[in-house]
Order: C-alpha cells, then structure tokens, then sequence
C-alpha cells in the first residue's frame, strides 16, 4: 500500500519535511521514495504542494497520514474535515461523574478492572496500616497496664473503695 508522507529533512531543531509517496513498509528516512509531491516547513508554515501529482497518486489508491491529510485539507487540494492527530486522553473521573459511566458498561467494565487493580495494589499498604495501628493500640494498652502498677494509683483505687 502506497503512503502519503512526511519526510524529515532540515538541521536540529531547525526542521523542514518533504512530502513524498512511498511503500507503507519503508521507513520515512530510507530515502527510497517513488516521488517527491511538496514540501512543508513548520517553522515558516511554508507550504509547496504539486496539486496534480497529489490527485494523481490518490486516484491511484495512495493514502495519506493523518497531518498530510490535514495539510491538504488546509490548503484546498481535497475536501473533508480535519483530523486529530494528537494521542487521546482518557479523562479523569471523580466519583459522581461514575455513575454517568455506569450507563455504558463497555467503560464501567474497564474501570472496574482498573480499579480491582488498584484495591489490590493498595491492599498491601492498607494492611501495613492496620498493623501499625494494632501496634499503636498495644502499647496503649501498655501504658494502661504501667499506669495500674503504680503505687500511687492503687492507692487511690483502695480509697475510693
């Protein structure tokens, strides 16, 4: 399958693109492309496109990326709607906004599983925190204990007896 793509060219920090046609398994920086279709460079937003070979590699079942897609958008060669080509981000949620989730149970399933997850990757701490408490409230009882061998207190409790 033939691929619309980017080619980085250009120095460190100073980049410019060539937009060429290759095979989908070569990689970008071969250098083995079939035919060189415009140029782009971010920095300037200068854009060269060859609007004829475009059209012409597309009619051939070419396929652009997703940013060649949107640079052809933006400048009139075809028609559609932009595309995202950031990664998607999964929102975080706050517990009232999970009884909304609990509608789709496609994404009440999957954070179930994330959240047994985390109760079992908390459990560990969650027991080390009773063991400390059980350990604090034995040397509270402790200290009760010291406190009833006391000389002075016994002798207070036989007088209030």
């Amino acid at each position: 399958m033939l691929k619309i793509r980017l080619q980085r060219i250009g120095r460190r920090n100073r980049s410019a693109f060539r937009i060429v046609v290759i095979e989908h398994t070569r990689a970008p920086k071969s250098g083995d492309y079939i035919e060189r279709v415009g140029s782009w460079d971010p920095n300037s937003d200068n854009v060269v496109l060859l609007e004829d070979k475009i059209k012409y590699w597309l009619s051939k079942g070419a396929q652009p990326t997703d940013t060649v897609y949107n640079l052809l958008v933006k400048n009139n060669i075809i028609e559609g709607k932009a595309k995202n080509v950031l990664p998607k981000k999964t929102p975080i949620q706050k517990e009232g906004e999970q009884e909304a989730s609990e509608e789709s149970p496609e994404k009440a399933e999957t954070e179930g599983e994330t959240s047994e997850q985390a109760t079992t990757e908390e459990s560990p701490a969650n027991n080390a925190s009773e063991e400390q408490t059980e350990s604090k409230e034995e040397t509270q009882e402790e200290k009760t204990e010291e406190n009833t061998d006391n000389p002075e207190t016994e002798a207070e409790d036989k007088k209030e007896e």
